[in-house]
């Protein structure tokens, strides 16, 4: 009990492990808790499967993966010294700036060990490191797969296979001592490379070019290819085995010489400290905070403004899926903004579920009932939802006008859109701006670089994408950023820190005395138009949509009045005296006499024709105007015929009647079959009730603690029902349990067995079939039997449960040193 037996297996080296420390590893790698492992060597299996150590090693930041890497070229098991060494060097050629990165190195390299061995991707004492298996082999070089080191074989594995007299002929050339076993031979030479002074001893005799075709390889790819007849400086390499074939047109340079040419070193730059992220410049943080706010208050209008665009019915769905590239350049048009930043307000509605597909027939994108929800938040509340939605998003807009991994075209709202690594990236990337003081705006390319750091690619893009994923991710971070107000002018706002940092409820208290009030009059003016000097109180605004159109934005908004838009209007159930009585109460401004007379003139034609279903007909009581339509040339296509003097009948149908009429200069209305004039209000279509996408997780979710504390448990009371140490009961032939199988009883000698475990307190080791069909084994306590089954504390379980009787296949009592 006073020694401490090294671990010979991944599985020991994690049962010797505390509790908290298991918790650490599932919390690392939370791929392993699914489903939640039967005990300790289940666990160390999964651990070393190759999709999980894949995705474990994608996650390590740069000087970890190096650590991994180094381990993956250096013997099995390593030593902590011959690690360091590999990170550093062996120190024959070094300067001050050496010895400052190899104390670099050696201050980090306890905290990447630390974080390998937490991961379960490194195991054994600093005496013998052991790379997992699975990652040696991910990392390992080969032909086909070359090491991220650029180190290539070893002597002893590029000279497996080569023929005795070739191996005599290559000791000849170096001056070595002949031997007739191969494996003498491999060892000789090995030991010849990895002398520093006899290696350097045998290069002093090569030719130049020789040299020179070594510095080609000697930090990778150690692959070349040579011709039948060699150059004179190849050969003489490849007769010293300095190169060592491959094939017959590929030689590779052995890893002892290439560490030879390196100084010992596994990586060209060694990077163990993340790089500095510098300011790109310093501002007024209270000018930060109300640029971003300005900026807040346009993402809210812009959201506004696709909302009520769409809000009778938006664009149909594409068969595929998505939207289709005339309606994305119809939205930006609307948006006054180009097709990419269209895409990201489309998507960030879409995210925020503002905007859904409705489900009908002709399947098309509305306003969700949520929207009208959100529209009557405050200005600040409804920010908060659109960054809260953003920063969780895994639908990444950067991407729409791309092609995916077949050559198809990424579409806004489609498919194929979503990208895991988004949220992550994002969030990350506003943790750096957070760590910067207030109002200081980050240089992008070190940010970029410090990303690169922290998480270095590993097949993370699909193979039509960039291969740096993470770093087109990040630009598109900081552009949606600055669209949306979480930043302003390149630095982080005061309201996205307490987002990031306090919740929703304390950025909008930040964002609320930044934002301009609500404003509940307008100025008209004499040529028709109306300027809004701020933001309108959402009434006033909705109803002067209808009756202007919008001429131009910015600090102030200018409205038009045009026949058109007064008709709009009035086809709403407006009547011309509801429209001068709301001018005149929001006006501060008297209300213009052309406007009046604008009002007037509308309403006086308005409705003076009506449309119905014949296909269509137009029915008016003046004869006169009817006889104008069928004399304009205009009306051929609609192919109308008199019906009576004051009906008009046409093949077109009403809606495209209605348009057309319109287009001609006449205001006609739309009726019911009844005769009633038709009233088409605005905001009369939404979708049934929709929940906002939900993001696609990178891998599983993290485990709270409690589901941690939970796992653990079961797998500590699993290993101890598949560790625990049974008495040789072997005296009578039913009682014999081979190992790994379920223990077999008969049912008097199980009732017996429990009956005893229960009266004497004690544990007890029995195999179980549930009613599925399922077989496990388990260790319980029994407390009481009856009725046919037995209640007992089930350590496996670390919970009461209750087994009927003739579910256990066997019992045997538990040796005294294997309980608990």
């Amino acid at each position: 009990m006073g020694t401490t037996t090294p671990p010979r297996t991944l599985a020991e080296a994690l049962r010797a492990r505390g509790d908290e420390s298991l918790a650490g590893l599932l919390r690392a790698r939370p791929d392993l808790l699914n489903p939640v492992p039967n005990d300790i060597t289940q666990l160390a299996t999964r651990a070393g499967t190759r999709a999980s150590v894949v995705r474990a090693l994608e996650h390590l930041d740069r000087f970890a993966l190096q650590t991994a890497e180094a381990l993956a070229v250096a013997p099995d098991p390593a030593p902590y010294d011959t690690l360091l060494s590999l990170l550093t060097g062996d120190g024959l050629d070094d300067g001050d700036q050496r010895d400052d990165a190899g104390a670099a190195v050696t201050a980090a390299l306890p905290g990447a060990l630390a974080t390998l061995r937490e991961q379960a991707l490194v195991w054994g004492e600093d005496d013998r490191l052991r790379l997992v298996r699975t990652a040696r082999e991910l990392l390992a070089p080969s032909p086909q797969h070359p090491s991220p080191t650029g180190l290539g074989p070893t002597v002893a594995e590029a000279t497996a296979g080569m023929s005795p007299g070739r191996l005599q002929e290559i000791l000849a050339a170096t001056g070595l001592p002949a031997t007739h076993d191969p494996v003498s031979a491999v060892a000789a030479l090995s030991a010849l490379f990895t002398d520093r002074t006899r290696m350097a001893e045998l290069l002093d005799t090569a030719p130049v070019e020789a040299l020179s075709v070594l510095d080609r390889l000697v930090w990778g790819p150690p692959y070349g290819e040579v011709t039948p007849n060699p150059t004179p400086p190849v050969k003489w390499l490849r007769d010293r085995g300095l190169l060592l074939p491959v094939s017959t047109r590929t030689v590779v340079l052995p890893r002892e010489a290439a560490l030879h040419l390196r100084a010992g070193r596994a990586h060209r730059v060694p990077e163990p400290v993340p790089p500095v992220v510098p300011a790109a410049a310093e501002r007024d943080p209270q000018a930060v905070d109300r640029a971003a706010a300005g900026q807040a208050f346009t993402a809210l209008s812009t959201v506004e403004e696709l909302l009520k665009l769409w809000n009778g019915g938006g664009p149909a769905i594409l068969r595929a899926g998505g939207l289709s590239v005339r309606e994305l350049k119809r939205a930006a048009t609307a948006l006054d903004v180009s097709e990419p930043i269209a895409a990201f307000w489309i998507e960030l509605a879409y995210g925020a579920g503002l905007l859904a597909s409705d489900g009908e027939t002709d399947e098309r994108y509305a306003p969700t009932p949520a929207s009208d929800e959100w529209l009557d938040l405050s200005a600040e509340d409804r920010w908060t939802h659109l960054a809260t939605a953003w920063l969780a998003a895994t639908r990444t807009p950067g991407l729409v006008g791309g092609q995916d991994a077949k050559g198809r075209a990424l579409s806004a709202l489609g498919p194929e859109l979503d990208r895991s690594a988004a949220p992550d990236v994002r969030r990350r990337v506003l943790a750096l701006f957070a760590e910067l003081p207030p109002g200081t705006a980050p240089e992008t390319e070190s940010l970029l670089r410090r990303l690169r750091w922290e998480r270095p690619l590993r097949g993370a893009a699909p193979a039509a994408e960039s291969a740096d994923l993470r770093s087109r991710l990040a630009l598109w971070t900081l552009n949606e950023a600055e669209l949306l107000g979480i930043t302003g002018r390149g630095a982080l706002s005061a309201q996205a820190r307490a987002l990031l940092d306090e919740g929703e409820g304390t950025a909008a208290a930040r964002l609320a005395p930044l934002l301009p009030d609500p404003l509940d009059h307008v100025l008209l003016q004499a040529d028709l138009t109306a300027v809004a000097p701020g933001p309108l109180e959402r009434p006033l605004a909705d109803t002067l949509s209808v009756l202007a159109d919008v001429e131009s934005k910015g600090g102030a908004t200018v409205y038009r009045f045009t026949p058109g838009s007064v008709r709009r209007a009035l086809d709403a159930g407006q009547a011309a005296a509801d429209l001068h009585a709301f001018l005149a109460a929001h006006s501060r401004t008297p209300v213009p006499q052309p406007l009046s007379y604008l009002i007037d003139d509308v309403a006086r034609r308005h409705g003076h024709l009506r449309i119905g279903a014949a296909s269509a007909y137009v029915r008016c009581d003046d004869e006169a105007v009817l006889n104008e339509i069928l004399a304009d040339r205009r009306s051929t296509g609609l192919r109308l015929r008199r019906l009576a003097p004051t009906v008009l009948a046409s093949q077109a149908d009403p809606g495209s009647l209605l348009e057309a009429l319109r287009d001609m200069g006449y205001a006609p209305a739309a009726e019911s079959a009844e005769g009633d004039v038709l009233i088409t209000r605005a905001g009369a279509r939404r979708t049934p009730p929709r929940t906002p996408p939900v993001p696609v997780p990178e891998g599983p979710p993290v485990p709270d603690d409690t589901l941690l504390g939970a796992a653990v448990r079961a797998i500590r009371a699993g290993d101890t029902a598949a560790t625990a140490v049974r008495k040789d009961t072997s005296d009578g032939p039913s009682s014999t349990t081979p190992s790994g199988a379920l223990p077999r009883t008969t049912p008097a000698e199980t009732l017996a067995t429990v009956q005893a475990a229960a009266m004497t307190g004690s544990t007890v080791w029995i195999g179980y079939v549930n009613a599925d069909g399922a077989a496990s084994q388990r260790v319980i306590a029994p407390v009481r039997v009856e009725g046919g089954f037995v209640t007992a504390y089930d350590h496996t379980a670390d919970e009461v449960r209750t087994y009927p009787l003739h579910r256990i296949t066997g019992v045997a009592e538990l040796a005294e040193d294997g309980k608990g």
